[in-house]
């Protein structure tokens, strides 16, 4: 059997545990910069009064004032004057803190009140700036607590019907009536979306919140199980080198000694006759076993079946070629969707599958045999399993069965094995479906 990763580019756990760091950095940097993002209605009240006062200057100094540029001194002056402060106030008391996310409710509540006194103050100029004014009504939602943003729709509110209509030069009950009731309505029915947001807010906040930690724990666990796949590789790895020293040491190692034993006592017995043949055959005879479990072990390195098809088909053609072989009627079943798995998961199962075949060969007596694979999703299984003599638990340590448990857990599975004396044998693996290059289950890559 080989190393499971024999013939891929060998990656440290340093290495792999450096990317994975560097991947929960990159993701942390993500969130900051998310974190750090405005949200649209941010944006909306960061931009609109820059808009307002562009729109309500522009049209004021192009068309409100004559085109001959007679009227500028001294109300054009003063307005430009106006305009400039109004600039100042918004950048300073509106622009940077909302961009720094220093907003504090006494600080807010004096840029609206100061806000609000140059729009009126810019109306009595022309009622042009009244688009201007509308400002307020969007900045009405910064200040806190609730009360104080429906008080500063009202104001607002009673700034622009003011000027829109002339309540306090001709104030007749009609009139008196018509501005009382426009600006209940408009307080109403923005004020509602003021106490909504008051609301709503807090809990969307504690909403991102949550799912910016959950996302920060998953890349966390992508980085531990990235730690946990290297480590099990490296296990993985060092214990198949262990167990083909031991096997090399117990057959390759043993017979080659034994040739030369044989080759030496030839080499003494040389003017026996008879006794000299003898030993010679006997070092042919560990010659030709010798090379033959070197045939096994360099077979077992490299399944040329998996070199040929993917896990299920190179599974029906090791069963096959195993019932041909042994006269044992063999099935193979698969279910669930197929999905492509990592060469080290493949090879694994693969091994687990061979190592079980030739158990029941050797030991169990078996008439049947079945093999099935199984695609979960998130884990893919095999089972083995055979009507034969069986074993107790006792005698269920052999070599065989511990190579398949160090193979199996080299990849992150776990291999249970069922016996009993007359009742056969089942042998079950049960890996992670890792995908070639790493990625998850099909579940996760989807998501």
């Amino acid at each position: 059997m080989r190393d499971p990763w024999a013939g891929e580019r060998p990656i440290s756990g340093t290495h792999e545990s450096a990317i994975a760091e560097e991947a929960e950095n990159a993701n942390r940097s993500r969130l900051a910069w998310k974190k750090d993002q405005l949200r649209v209605w941010d944006l909306l009240q960061l931009f609109t009064p820059w808009l307002l006062l562009t729109i309500s200057s522009v049209l004021y100094f192009f068309w409100g004032l004559p085109v001959s540029g007679e009227g500028f001194w001294p109300e054009g002056a003063s307005v430009l004057g106006l305009v400039a402060v109004s600039v100042l106030w918004i950048l300073v008391g509106h622009t940077l803190p909302i961009k720094r996310r220093t907003l504090r409710p006494v600080p807010t509540a004096i840029y609206f009140i100061g806000l609000l006194a140059l729009c009126v103050i810019l109306m009595t100029y022309s009622d042009i700036f009244l688009v201007f004014t509308v400002a307020g009504f969007f900045h009405a939602y910064l200040l806190t607590p609730w009360p104080l943003g429906v008080l500063g729709v009202l104001a607002t509110s009673v700034a622009i019907n003011s000027s829109a209509m002339p309540v306090w030069v001709n104030p007749t009950p009609k009139l008196i009536a018509e501005f009382i009731l426009i600006t209940a309505v408009q307080t109403v029915a923005i004020g509602v979306g003021i106490l909504l947001t008051a609301r709503s807010e807090p809990m969307e906040r504690k909403r991102e919140e949550l799912v910016e930690r959950l996302e920060l724990a998953l890349h966390e666990n992508a980085g531990l199980h990235a730690q946990l796949v290297a480590q099990a590789r490296e296990s993985g790895a060092q214990d198949e080198r262990q167990r083909l020293a031991s096997e090399i040491h117990d057959t390759l190692a043993q017979g080659l000694a034994g040739i030369i034993t044989q080759l030496q006592a030839a080499e003494r017995s040389a003017s026996v006759q008879g006794e000299k043949e003898e030993h010679v055959v006997r070092a042919l005879r560990l010659a030709r076993s010798s090379l033959t479990e070197a045939r096994r072990s360099v077979q077992a390195l490299a399944p040329e079946e998996l070199g040929r098809a993917h896990l299920p088909d190179a599974l029906r053609t090791l069963t096959e070629r195993w019932s041909e072989d042994q006269g044992i009627r063999a099935q193979v079943k698969i279910t669930g969707a197929r999905e492509p798995l990592s060469p080290a998961i493949e090879v694994s199962l693969f091994r687990v599958a061979q190592e079980s075949l030739t158990n029941v060969a050797k030991h169990a007596e078996a008439s049947r045999v079945g093999v099935t694979l199984s695609y979960t999703g998130t884990e893919v299984m095999l089972d083995v399993r055979d009507d034969g003599r069986g074993f107790s638990k006792a005698v269920g340590t052999g070599f065989g069965l511990t190579s398949i448990r160090q193979r199996i857990r080299g990849v992150g599975g776990h291999v249970g094995v069922q016996s009993a004396p007359g009742e056969g044998t089942s042998v079950s693996a049960r890996v992670p479906a890792i995908a070639p290059g790493g990625a998850g289950p099909k579940e996760e890559r989807d998501r």
